[in-house]
């Protein structure tokens, strides 16, 4: 990989190195991209800002040869170019991170990272020299990867880092992150963020998908906002505060903070007591865990990724065996109840992972919404299912949950923007009306106009004396919408607190384990 593939492209005298002036892309019934134009100058950052399904991930696919645009025209460093698929694209020096990530999980970060672009000597891969390069790369760029680790073995955050690497490996000198951050640690931001800078320093330039504004704040250049298709304007970010950006992105003035009117919690409906589980490497992942979560309250549960939040759900939920201890559910033990029965029972779960756990991504959105109840009336009778009220049922979650798809109730969940995947499911899992309504980060990758609805909604569920348990990696989520917070860390509840009477300091303290917190 000595040769710079992109060279061939001459644009000494050129003011943006991309271009992307008048893009049109339409799909069935949709038109994702209206007449688009937007510029990257060398060497800075532009955040590309909007919606869930506003149409960011379209044009970027379109800038990197995923789709062919219906009009409009492509100049890289001055020079109008076709781009008509990804190879092309990586010529020009053109790489992309995706929202999920296209890695093989039983290989190792070296073999993903050379996979198609394999060095050889006559049928040998010159696998060595390859790591060898990436292990340079890596510390050239501050990456800290292990060219020899599995992908099954290393945590998102270094997973996303060796899609980082796959496009430094190539070469690329423009570099587009699509929503890098919807699945990472409060820390791996950080690590992100100074990945970032370090790119620049050594002359990329960056366009970053995303529609988090305090990041955009952080590392932006300039912001270009889209808003259902068209751009709405670009602005300096030192010049503009996040309440201008937001409202640019969604029309109004949206409020960032959770209206909450204080109430008295009622009577317990999830008990937790002395529950123990193994991770899927049979380590234990709880130990001795207790809590409780009573009607009309919100509990926010606060953890680094990895301190047994995720066996914790599972275990409720029925996914995963609880070694010993017990869990009851509106008085009554369900610690070896089947998932069916604590769904009857009035337990409802928005899980962590979206496409692995929450939808079925070949099914139609309407087929999604009756996965738990597809065999009660009216859904079905006698074994047939009754196509006009599965359909009636979708169009009412689509209209209260705003889930915007190109073909309505029967598109397939997989072409839905990761946004309005969520709201499928958050939609889903509120209609059933449950008792309990198990929440794990249920606004990761949404825009604030959705993270605000979203919010409102889980109030909602609280204000009608339902009980809410959130798992949450955005302590500020936490902090805003928890009655209570208990703090998780290495499988022990370490300490419950008020918001009002604790601070992000004194919870991110207990999520390392340094600081004891008491009842509350």
């Amino acid at each position: 990989m000595d040769k710079q593939p992109h060279g061939q492209v001459d644009g000494s005298n050129y003011e943006y190195i991309i271009e992307m002036l008048n893009i049109t892309k339409t799909f069935p019934g949709i038109v994702a991209n209206d007449n688009i134009s937007i510029q990257l100058k060398k060497g800075e950052i532009l955040a590309l800002l909007g919606e869930n399904g506003a149409g960011k991930s379209t044009l970027m696919s379109v800038l990197f040869g995923l789709y062919r645009p219906d009009s409009g025209e492509i100049r890289v460093r001055g020079k109008p170019v076709h781009i008509s698929n990804p190879n092309v694209a990586n010529e020009l020096g053109i790489g992309m991170v995706h929202q999920h990530f296209k890695l093989v999980h039983n290989f190792t970060i070296t073999e993903n990272i050379i996979l198609g672009l394999e060095p050889t000597i006559g049928p040998f891969i010159k696998i060595k020299e390859a790591a060898q390069r990436i292990k340079e790369l890596s510390e050239q760029y501050g990456l800290n990867v292990d060219p020899w680790a599995k992908i099954e073995d290393v945590s998102v955050g270094m997973q996303q880092r060796v899609e980082i690497l796959k496009m430094l490996y190539r070469n690329a000198e423009i570099l587009i992150f699509d929503e890098p951050t919807a699945v990472l640690t409060p820390q791996e931001i950080n690590d992100l963020m100074d990945i970032m800078r370090n790119l620049i320093k050594e002359g990329k330039s960056i366009i970053l998908i995303t529609h988090k504004l305090k990041e955009i704040k952080a590392i932006a250049d300039r912001c270009t906002v889209i808003r259902r298709g068209k751009v709405i304007g670009t602005v300096n970010v030192a010049e503009t505060n996040e309440a201008q950006m937001a409202e640019m992105m969604v029309g109004r003035a949206v409020s960032f903070s959770v209206n909450k009117k204080p109430q008295e919690a009622g009577d317990v409906v999830l008990e937790i007591e002395n529950l123990h589980a193994l991770s899927s490497r049979k380590i234990p992942a709880l130990r001795g865990f207790c809590l409780t979560v009573r009607k009309g309250e919100i509990v926010g549960l606060a953890g680094v990724d990895g301190n047994g939040q995720t066996e914790l759900v599972e275990v409720l939920t029925g996914l995963r065996r609880a070694e010993s201890g017990t869990i009851k559910f509106k008085g009554k033990d369900i610690t070896h109840d089947t998932i069916r029965t604590r769904i009857e029972e009035g337990m409802a779960h928005i899980p962590e992972d979206r496409q692995k756990r929450g939808l079925v991504l070949d099914y139609t959105i309407e087929e999604n919404f009756i996965l738990e109840i597809y065999y009660k009336e009216p859904y079905s009778k006698h074994g047939f299912l009754n196509k006009k009220e599965i359909k009636a049922n979708a169009q009412k979650i689509i209209e209260n949950f705003d889930v915007r798809s190109s073909l309505g109730s029967i598109s397939l969940a997989r072409t839905l923007s990761g946004g309005n995947q969520q709201k499928a499911i958050v939609g889903r899992e509120i209609s059933h009306d449950p008792e309990l309504l198990i929440a794990v980060q249920p606004t990761r990758g949404l825009d604030v106009g959705s993270i605000e609805y979203i919010h409102k909604r889980l109030v909602e569920q609280r204000d009608r004396g339902k009980a809410v348990l959130l798992v949450s990696l955005e302590l500020d989520e936490i902090m805003d919408l928890s009655d209570r917070i208990a703090v998780i860390s290495h499988g022990e509840l370490v300490g419950i607190k008020k918001p009002e009477e604790t601070n992000e300091n004194e919870i991110g303290l207990m999520m390392a384990g340094v600081a004891h917190g008491g009842a509350a």
